[in-house]
């Protein structure tokens, strides 16, 4: 909208050009031969003010500030209806400066001073460059796969200059590493160790870096990281131990040759925490000795570790393997039954 469609007061717009006329130098046009040129740039932070300055002298007739097609200040008389912009109170009869106050993008671009002194036009140019930060302004949600997925992860960001995109990952181990940068993270094939946090980092050193995350959980099958035999005396405790990584978490069972043990039942508890499940023995007999069979399921898939509780100087596996019970193939099908119908 050109100045004329500010001004409530028609009339204005004949002093508008007569501004124009008298200075010679309007907004955006190149000075002529023999106009006095000075340029500059100032670069200021999005929210900060900016001051743009003019040295005069005690011979200048005719003062003006013009952004484009907007006279902003002609003398001490403000024609911007912008509240940010003042007039700077002078610190010197030599200086006629304004202030934009809270800068923002849309204030970048060209201004112009003018100044008439003995008859002839000459002109202060600044061009304003507003510095925006980083901010990511749409990032992935969390998610969760299952292990094998192709996985795409998007980080969008904003900035002035253009924001820098760098992805880092944070396993549950504690450990972190660069991945890629840029603003889509491709994960083919993506294994258990990939779980964890990933997280989008925008920069672009104009202050500090925006950063937010992105969790992603990977479903796979239980496997069984810890299976423990024991060797105790009749009339001890004796405690067989089952560690499984899964997720989601594994469910566990717990047998003896082809029959399932139950909690409280023939003398023994079962304890789950967390990972881990212990058979416990809390008086040992001659006939709790031999081969049990530790069971961990989830929906992604079943798995099954043999343990020994001996007794003293019965020969087993000083690793904890033991080799299978002649049913051990009656119980593994019994239990993949069960767990197909379970899932």
């Amino acid at each position: 909208m050109g100045i004329c469609g500010y001004l409530a007061v028609p009339g204005r717009c004949l002093v508008v050009l007569g501004l124009r006329l008298l200075f010679l130098v309007p907004a955006g046009v190149p000075a002529r031969s023999g106009d006095s040129v000075l340029k500059d740039n100032i670069t200021v932070r999005q929210g900060d003010s900016a001051v743009l300055k003019c040295n005069v002298d005690s011979k200048v007739s005719r003062v003006a500030w013009l952004n484009r097609t907007t006279i902003l200040f002609a003398g001490n008389e403000k024609w911007s209806l912008d509240p940010r912009v003042i007039l700077m109170e002078n610190t010197a009869v030599t200086e006629y400066s304004i202030k934009i106050q809270n800068v923002d993008v849309h204030d970048e671009g060209p201004y112009v001073c003018s100044i008439l002194t003995n008859r002839k036009p000459k002109s202060t140019k600044v061009h304003l460059i507003v510095q925006v930060p980083a901010r990511i302004t749409n990032i992935s949600k969390d998610i969760t796969v299952n292990e094998g997925s192709n996985v795409n992860l998007m980080c969008l960001a904003v900035g002035r200059p253009e924001a820098n995109i760098v992805w880092k990952h944070h396993s549950p181990r504690g450990t972190h590493k660069f991945v890629t940068e840029g603003e889509n993270l491709e994960l083919t094939a993506i294994t258990k160790e990939q779980s964890g946090t990933y997280e989008c980092i925008a920069s672009n050193d104009i202050s500090s870096p925006d950063v937010r995350t992105v969790e992603v959980t990977i479903n796979y099958p239980p496997f069984i990281s810890k299976a423990r035999s024991m060797g105790t005396s009749v009339g001890q405790k004796g405690v067989l131990q089952c560690e499984a990584s899964a997720v989601p978490r594994a469910d566990f069972e717990w047998y003896k040759e082809d029959r399932r043990l139950f909690n409280g039942l023939n003398g023994v508890k079962i304890e789950t925490q967390g990972k881990q499940s212990m058979l416990i023995f809390f008086n040992v007999s001659e006939e709790d000795y031999g081969n049990y069979t530790c069971v961990a399921t989830n929906i992604m898939g079943i798995t099954n570790a043999s343990i020994i509780l001996y007794g003293p100087g019965a020969m087993h596996d000083v690793n904890g393997a033991a080799v299978l019970p002649r049913c051990s193939v009656c119980l593994l099908l019994t239990v993949t039954l069960i767990y197909l119908l379970k899932f």
